[in-house]
């Protein structure tokens, strides 16, 4: 393999898949490296928002969604205390994690991008001609040393691609809940296609949806102590769903469960001499209809423009530009989310809301309809 790469893509997720399909549409050389085999399924709600579906479009792959078979989503049903809101969800879609992820990476390599699964990476020192990344192929083969003009580091919620004692490595907040999520093989009718079922408990949520092969999604976020103090991640979610007066699904504490690490978290900083980061790697916070896969499209469709520029001189002002740029595009709607969540934890005021929302079910609305409000660089793009 060829030791230099106008650009290594750190993570064959959502952001780092559309980032290399892009560069790699671009004409640049494009190395993608990631750690796990695919297909793989993840921790994630696997539901499309109207901003993730615009991101889409704006780098050449408006059919790819479709093309998989997803299911389009128009209703949220909320459920707390027993009580239940429903509300319409402007145009989104549900795929797994498993199909959608695969065609990305197909689509970046049909592009002209090369891909090293199993392989993970570490950045290293800074070179004449860029970064220089560490790879650790599979099955002790040896350690390669390669460079690239710049690094994109889009490595998930906790990588280990970056010193944890760099200003560029993310930190979680003390009040963060954990993730968690299963597959259910679950026939029964209760929760039906095209819904995003949403049940909100004292010390956490759990978000259904009903994927493209029939199989029940769950993705949840819980309070640590309310995980230990259950007796474990399905006790939890059966607790939550109870709250919420939603129906228990069959084989709910035979699934298999799988954890993540701590939700809530930022990054010190999104850029440094020769790297960028993108998607999780830049920070988190708990999302409610998709909101998670829009902010990590959105970057990963906006990046190729500075990775572009980066191929010649590498300049402080471009790191602050694609600060400006995520900010602009992410992080000022993740902190719309976080406000959501810290105002659900307190069970007064969701009483209060959902009263209102029962009452006047246009102020909720309003809310899901701005969460979902394509942005308008992904609109101009």
């Amino acid at each position: 393999m060829q030791s230099n790469w106008d650009v290594i893509v750190i993570g064959a997720g959502v952001a780092g898949g559309l980032a290399a399909f892009d560069c790699a549409n671009r004409g640049l050389r494009v190395l993608v490296v990631e750690k796990r085999s695919f297909p793989r399924w993840k921790v994630c709600g696997c539901c499309f928002n109207s901003n993730a579906l615009a991101a889409l479009t704006a780098t050449g792959l408006p059919n790819l969604m479709h093309d998989q078979g997803a299911v389009p989503l128009d209703q949220l049903r909320l459920g707390w205390g027993g009580n239940s809101l429903k509300l319409e969800l402007p145009g989104g879609l549900a795929l797994s994690r498993e199909r959608f992820d695969q065609a990305l990476v197909n689509a970046a390599v049909g592009a002209g991008a090369t891909l090293r699964f199993r392989t993970s990476a570490v950045l290293e020192e800074m070179t004449p001609e860029g970064r220089m990344v560490r790879l650790r192929p599979p099955g002790g083969a040896p350690v390669e040393r390669i460079n690239g003009r710049v690094v994109l580091v889009a490595a998930g919620l906790e990588h280990q691609v970056i010193a944890p004692s760099h200003a560029a490595s993310s930190k979680s907040t003390p009040e963060s809940r954990l993730g968690a999520g299963c597959l259910i093989a679950d026939e029964n009718g209760t929760y039906e296609s095209g819904a995003i079922h949403m049940a909100i408990g004292q010390h956490g949520y759990v978000g259904l949806v009903r994927r493209e092969d029939g199989a029940l999604n769950l993705a949840a976020a819980f309070d640590r102590a309310v995980v230990k103090s259950s007796g474990g991640v399905a006790r939890a979610a059966q607790l939550v769903l109870t709250q919420a007066g939603f129906a228990l699904p069959r084989a709910l504490e035979s699934s298999r469960w799988q954890l993540t690490p701590a939700l809530t978290r930022r990054a010190g900083a999104f850029a440094g001499h020769r790297f960028l980061l993108l998607g999780d790697a830049t920070g988190y916070v708990e999302p409610f209809t998709g909101e998670g896969m829009a902010w990590a499209l959105a970057a990963g469709a906006s990046v190729a423009p500075f990775v572009e520029e980066a191929q010649g001189e590498w300049t402080l002002d471009l790191e602050r530009r694609w600060r400006r740029r995520l900010v602009d595009l992410t992080i000022s709607r993740q902190r719309v989310c976080s406000v959501l969540s810290t105002v659900l934890r307190q069970p007064l005021i969701t009483n209060a809301l959902f009263s209102l929302g029962s009452q006047w079910p246009v102020v909720p609305q309003r809310v899901i309809s701005s969460l979902n409000r394509v942005h308008p660089h992904m609109a101009r793009s």
